[in-house]
């Protein structure tokens, strides 16, 4: 009797551990790949610079990074659990700008242009086996811009309106219990050469041949 009391004691505290050990976990939107389309929203923080092709014998010139804000909403299709298409429409505020070195003690000379853009990214986005409550994803494909207002003290750096880039990045989706919450981030190169000579030759800029834009932003989406 005391050697069957002392199992059951024994087979109990097991039993307790390892209850304690798998602990229960709910499922948030369980059925959440059974939808096809599924729409949310977004904000994005960019850090933005051009990347550059100019005259050899043209002054050393830099583009720093400046930050850029975005938001906009998406739009998701799902062919199958491991493949979605998406895209949305955002508009984005961008500042970017060219600084060409002068010899000492003149000063550097730098051009500037601040703009809003309205953005239309297409993806294929490729998820992992969903674990839990969580899954990761890679996206890769194109983004198509066109520019809708040029802050006025900022546009001596002349520029083409219309932009395409090749764009890519990956994700991470969190499931909660009434949406789902997804950190990603990107990497844009523009292809598009957005150079436009100035009307008139006062400066560097004039001898600069090819501009393309770059941007990496960490998105924040909600569905």
């Amino acid at each position: 009797m005391k050697k069957l009391l002392a199992l059951i004691v024994f087979s109990l505290m097991g039993f307790c551990s390892l209850a304690q050990g798998n602990k229960y976990i709910r499922i948030n939107n369980e059925y959440y790949d059974d939808k096809r389309v599924h729409f949310g929203f977004l904000f994005g923080l960019s850090s933005s610079n051009f990347s550059m092709e100019a005259d050899p014998k043209l002054e050393p010139s830099i583009s720093p990074r400046n930050f850029g804000f975005q938001i906009g909403g998406l739009a998701n299709y799902s062919f199958n659990r491991f493949l979605e298409l998406k895209s949305g429409v955002n508009i984005a505020l961008y500042d970017r700008d060219i600084t060409f070195i002068q010899p000492k003690p003149a000063e550097d000379i730098n051009i500037a242009r601040e703009s809003t853009w309205f953005e239309i990214p297409v993806l294929l986005k490729f998820k992992s086996i969903r674990r839990m409550n969580h899954r990761m994803y890679v996206l890769a494909g194109s983004k198509f811009g066109v520019e809708a207002n040029v802050k006025k003290n900022s546009a001596a750096l002349s520029a083409q309106t219309v932009d395409f880039a090749l764009e890519y990045g990956f994700g991470f989706e969190g499931f909660f219990k009434y949406f789902k919450f997804t950190p990603e981030i990107r990497f844009s190169h523009g292809i598009a050469n957005l150079y436009s000579a100035p009307s008139v030759n006062t400066n560097p800029y004039f001898k600069v041949s090819r501009i393309n834009t770059h941007n990496v932003t960490l998105y924040i989406n909600f569905e």
